[in-house]
């Protein structure tokens, strides 16, 4: 049980640390999205530096609508495998939440390594006789997600019909909010990490109090809450027990340092898995102090979540030539920094 309880408590305030974020980035998104569809429009270096940043913002919208810009042929191949590269999933949330310094420096690298591979990558398209798919319609935003504004009219209207979801929602976030402000839940440390926890649960809330109830039951509850947050507790809590049995009671540490050219790319290939989990396993170990920061890079390149998903419905030949290209620039750049000592 002590190792139970503390990797319980710490993979709760992880879990709600994704959901917070992954809930100001969707909130944010959909108010945004008309713009974005006429801002990806134009040169290929603005497609590079839009997709890039799309992918590098944490979670996998930004992937997810790459790949609506891509099938819909307002992208090129190597806009899409850029932006692929610059993402690393809901994982990103995680690193935001253990190390914030170090997740920022490595997004900003994913930000480059994904402009200048897109360049790259569209250079060797015709020489590699790549034929990317064809796009089709443009698409539109949703009428219902048009003119939102908080007003106190909204607010009456949502207590008027409260919802289970927004009920369930609100005593959650309620009761995160309690235990960080008494300190029995959050960040072990009080200071700037607390405070940022307690405000970030708290913009969750009025997020909750003040989206309408078509955006909050699909959005927030049912792709977030329900489709994320458990997949994310349990990686989560998983991925932290099997590092602290391994701290216990095997020299853990000891055959990660002798084994770690392996260990790179057992990350690398684990990072093909086209899912939001695995992965942590080497975010929690490079928290811990296990691995180095080049195999953490090199598992970010390759993975980007559950970005990669919607394009295998669309094109399974483009999917496996996107996650080809990464594996080939990730390992690649993961072995060169590893050999610099980094």
């Amino acid at each position: 049980m002590d190792i139970i309880i503390p990797t319980l408590n710490k993979s709760l305030m992880i879990t709600m640390f994704v959901f917070v974020m992954m809930t100001m980035a969707d909130y944010l998104n959909v108010l945004t999205e008309g713009k974005l569809n006429r801002a990806i429009q134009g040169g290929r270096v603005r497609q590079y530096i839009a997709t890039a940043s799309l992918g590098a913002i944490p979670g996998c919208l930004g992937a997810f609508m790459n790949v609506s810009f891509y099938v819909h042929g307002l992208i090129t191949f190597g806009a899409i495998v850029g932006g692929m590269l610059a993402t690393s999933g809901d994982e990103a949330f995680v690193m935001l939440a253990l190390f914030p310094g170090k997740a920022v420096l490595l997004f900003a690298i994913l930000f480059v390594v994904g402009i200048c591979s897109a360049w790259l990558v569209d250079k060797l398209v015709p020489l590699l006789k790549i034929r990317p798919c064809e796009g089709c319609e443009t698409p539109v935003l949703h009428e219902d997600h048009k003119g939102w504004h908080i007003t106190v009219h909204r607010v009456k209207a949502n207590f008027q019909t409260f919802s289970l979801a927004r009920f369930l929602l609100l005593i959650l976030l309620g009761i995160f909010i309690i235990g960080s402000v008494s300190g029995a839940m959050g960040p072990a440390e009080g200071g700037w990490e607390r405070i940022t926890f307690i405000l970030l649960l708290s913009l969750a809330a009025l997020i909750v109090i003040t989206a309408p109830e078509h955006y909050l039951h699909e959005h927030i509850w049912v792709h977030i809450a329900k489709g994320h947050l458990w997949r994310i507790l349990l990686w989560s809590f998983g991925a932290l027990l099997v590092i602290e049995i391994g701290l216990r009671f095997w020299n853990l540490e000891a055959f990660v340092q002798t084994h770690m050219p392996w260990v790179l790319l057992v990350a690398v290939l684990v990072g093909v898995v086209p899912e939001s989990g695995p992965h942590l396993i080497f975010v929690m170990m490079f928290a811990q102090g296990l691995i180095p920061f080049s195999v953490l890079l090199a598992s970010s390149i390759v993975q980007d979540g559950h970005g990669m998903l919607p394009l295998l419905a669309y094109s399974f030949k483009d999917s496996l030539l996107i996650k080809a290209f990464n594996v080939l620039i990730g390992l690649g750049i993961g072995l060169a920094l590893y050999l610099l000592g980094l």
